[in-house]
């Protein structure tokens, strides 16, 4: 023990648990207990319970329990000897010396080195925000276009003073001189990430030159480290500090200071990408924000946001970039049990664009109507630019998939968004679905979260591409005999032809490769064909079949027959296509209505009563013929 265990006992006898507690739950009396929504697990009704007579808590949802230092511990990561000092700091008892311990002594005057550092960082950046702050209101053209810019971006004194937002003149020693002028070494000048170095010249300049300054405070509202825009086209166009003694990328959430009483009001954050989008959305009355930096979000990150809020709407920007960022931000919450919503806003904006042209209730009426339950971003983002009826996208779904399953933390709930995935994705397959349970289960890499590129996947992908290849239909097979041997026929039912009849089908590619002859004029020969579709093997093992068919004409023979025979297997397939996409729909209606979005169950519902009036008009023709 560090700590003599008579001092533990009396500390964790004296110590008010409700209090400690309180600074993270919102805590209720009921009867003899307090009672709140547990710390550690998303829920909507308290099942977390803190006795104060005894001095201990328990959830009954996910069933962690402990006294003062285990909650500390746990919510905040900290060592025992250190949950401790805090527990004693908070209830205001004295600490006695610590029993000896070399090894803890070690890293204690390891840490106390490291925090002085750090402190002293802190001061520089202090002193350099101060002056950075008074210069964006000096009288002079530069300041003068900085101001106005950030008044164009609607930002009114009062929010430039509550984010503490400065001008960096441009110069290449201002800062660098001043805080020489005031007694500080140049090596820890260097050290501070205020100034860059050229090695080859061992010349030293200010590193923010002509730019707005955002800074980055902590917890306690320092200033640790530094963002800053340009105004003009200068690249980068956002430049920040690197990492120092007083700041780890990564370990810090932009806003967090200004915001967490506000999160913890209402219960849940907001997660956004830039200083911007979180500046703008507080300058309309949305002050429950913070932002991840920049960088990846971060285990760190979202442990610092677990503090006051378990629930989390995800509004990153809609492009690319910002869908692939907010499901590595979904599966970094989901390994810390938060629960996730996703907002993307329409047209693609991003909330700072968003809130300024059409401001605060139409912001908050997307957050209302809008904001998705996260399976349900995640999979229609995955499925949006594929074609599942083809087994390699299927499988680059499941592949896409699966460290979203991995990182859901409860058991239970991590098999039932397995299930969940792989019915939206159309596979109604137990074998598959158990092998990649068992994949789940046993690789640690999927458990970790690495990135899916990381994974070996080929068995994965080949199992789902092979469970999941569609046999040849007698319709599209004899299509294809009656078109391969007939250039009269193909001129008359190729331009019938729409994608859809065919994209499903196990033999797409040779009718890929008629379209593309027809198109480009070219004959429809044994080599033409067996070059065009030899990257399908289907396709490939049956091109010498269906040329070793008979024509299904004479030269001289009239056409109409065979061009019934041709409608008549178009319309078996058209039908066979619509089918298919009605029992998408009915899957898709399956999961709208568990989400709860009527907008889109309208929707499905109006598509699938027409594609059902079409079947029965194409089941007629085929009567007819």
């Amino acid at each position: 023990m560090i700590y003599p265990q008579h001092f533990i006992d009396e500390l964790q006898n004296r110590a008010d648990i409700v209090r400690i507690v309180g600074d993270f739950v919102d805590l209720k009396k009921k009867g003899s207990n307090w009672m709140g929504c547990c710390p550690f697990h998303s829920e909507k009704t308290p099942s977390f319970s803190v006795s104060q007579n005894k001095g201990f808590y328990k959830c009954f949802g996910c069933g962690k329990g402990g006294n003062s230092f285990t909650f500390l511990m746990e919510i905040e990561g900290l060592s025992f000897p250190e949950a401790v000092e805090e527990v004693a700091q908070k209830s205001g008892i004295p600490l006695p010396e610590p029993l000896d311990d070399k090894t803890y002594q070690k890293r204690k005057e390891k840490k106390e080195v490291e925090k002085k550092l750090a402190d002293k960082v802190i001061e520089l950046n202090q002193i350099a925000l101060e002056f950075w702050e008074n210069h964006l209101h000096d009288d002079n053209p530069d300041s003068k276009a900085a101001l106005e810019y950030l008044k164009k971006r609607e930002l009114d004194e009062e929010t430039i003073k509550t984010f503490r937002i400065g001008f960096a003149p441009d110069s290449w020693d201002s800062i660098f001189n001043l805080l020489r002028e005031k007694g500080f070494e140049e090596k820890l000048i260097r050290e501070s990430g205020l100034v860059s170095v050229n090695e080859d010249k061992d010349a030293v300049y200010d590193r923010f030159r002509g730019r707005i300054i955002f800074p980055i405070l902590d917890l306690n509202g320092q200033p640790i480290a530094f963002g800053a825009r340009t105004l003009g086209d200068d690249q980068p166009k956002y430049l920040n500090s690197p990492e120092t003694p007083a700041y780890v990328k990564g370990e810090h959430l932009y806003g967090l200071f200004q915001n967490k009483d506000e999160i913890r009001r209402q219960k849940y954050g907001i997660l956004v990408e830039g200083y911007m989008d979180l500046i703008a959305l507080y300058q309309f009355g949305v002050r429950n924000c913070v932002a991840s930096l920049g960088t990846a979000f971060t285990a760190m990150q979202a442990k610092l946001l677990g503090r006051s809020a378990r629930k989390v709407v995800v509004n990153y920007d809609g492009d690319n970039a910002g869908v692939k960022a907010a499901k590595r931000a979904i599966e970094t919450l989901l390994s810390q049990d938060f629960e996730i919503k996703v907002l993307v806003l329409p047209d693609g904006n991003d909330p700072d664009d968003f809130v300024r042209s059409e401001g605060f209730d139409a912001y908050k009426e997307q957050h209302k109507k809008h904001a998705l339950p996260y399976l349900q971003f995640v999979l229609e983002t995955i499925v949006r630019e594929r074609n599942l009826a083809l087994p390699k996208q299927k499988a680059a779904a499941v592949e896409d998939v699966l460290p979203i399953v991995a990182s859901v933390r409860n058991t239970i709930e991590k098999r039932e968004t397995l299930k969940q995935a792989l019915h939206y994705f159309q596979i109604n397959d137990r074998v598959l679905e158990d092998y990649l349970w068992k994949e789940i289960q046993t690789n640690r890499r999927y458990a970790s979260g690495d990135d899916v590129e990381q994974f070996e996947t080929d068995k994965i992908k080949k199992l789902v591409i092979k469970r999941n290849t569609k046999k040849i239909t007698v319709a599209e097979q004899h299509l294809l005999e009656l078109l391969i041997h007939d250039a009269g026929l193909r001129k008359e039912i190729l331009p019938q032809i729409e994608e859809t009849d065919y994209e499903t089908l196990a033999l797409a590619t040779i009718f890929e490769a008629l379209f593309y002859l027809n198109e480009n004029d070219l004959e429809v020969t044994s080599a033409n064909l067996i070059e065009l579709s030899k990257e399908d093997e289907i396709a490939a093992d049956i091109v010498p079949i269906l040329l070793m068919s008979e024509p299904p004409r004479d030269k001289d023979e009239a056409i109409d027959m065979v061009l019934v025979e041709a409608e008549n297997c178009l319309a078996t397939l058209r039908s066979m296509a619509i089918s298919r996409r009605i029992l998408e729909i009915s899957q898709e209606l399956a999961f709208a209505e568990q989400v709860g979005d009527a907008e889109l169950l309208g929707k499905l519902v109006n598509e699938q009563i027409e594609l059902a009036r079409m079947r029965r008009d194409l089941q007629d023709k085929l009567v007819d013929y």
